[in-house]
């Protein structure tokens, strides 16, 4: 099957800004602020198709966890797909971010490459802007991401999710709120990070 998308994309997570993940002005990222990860991830598909299966407008949004003492750094994550998506829809996109359809999937999704654990996949509601410096996520109960504003550095940041090809901003995290059967977690003031992405297969 052959598949691309394309769009914004914005993270919350809770390392503190300049999260130690990202490259920053060249230098590769290391380990986390706190050792342990957990955070939330959201694409917002402006054009694309998985065959003839179309894509555009729809958003996805993943929440994660892992640990940097855990051998291997395995991920827990959810995925989160909107209920205005179709079947067909739903299934392409659900191969696309699990890393089903390989492609560049296997170069910017650490969750594919790595030792993980699939606990959820959630079809709901997805209330999501990907306004600049303005960003927000609401799934129902279960997450709500707000951005503050960017964070205050020249520095040229970029993250392997999206890309390292792309520059991106790193951000100010106002709320970053997940309450799920499978992962919960509350913070306020740390890390964010928007680009765009363009993902192929």
């Amino acid at each position: 099957m052959s598949w691309h998308i394309s769009g914004s994309y914005f993270e919350a997570c809770n390392c503190d800004a300049i999260c130690p993940c990202r490259r920053i002005d060249g230098v590769p990222g290391g380990r986390s602020t706190h050792g342990v990860c957990m955070g939330v991830l959201s694409w917002l598909i402006t054009e694309g198709a998985v065959d003839d299966v179309d894509l555009a407008g729809l958003p996805v949004a993943l929440a994660i966890r892992y640990s940097d003492d855990e051998p291997g750094s395995p991920w827990s994550w959810i995925l989160y797909l909107d209920e205005r998506a179709g079947s067909e829809q739903q299934a392409a996109l659900e191969a696309v971010f699990s890393g089903e359809l390989g492609g560049d999937a296997e170069r910017h999704f650490p969750w594919t490459w790595k030792a993980n654990e699939r606990m959820a996949v959630r079809v709901m509601a997805i209330d999501v802007a990907h306004t600049r410096r303005r960003q927000r996520l609401v799934i129902r109960d279960h997450i709500s991401v707000q951005i503050r504003d960017r964070y205050p550095s020249e520095a040229t940041v970029t993250c392997v999710i999206p890309g390292h090809d792309r520059e991106g901003e790193e951000l100010i995290t106002d709320r970053l709120t997940v309450s799920d059967e499978a992962l919960a977690f509350s913070y306020s003031g740390v890390c964010g990070y928007a680009t765009s992405f363009a993902y192929t297969g």
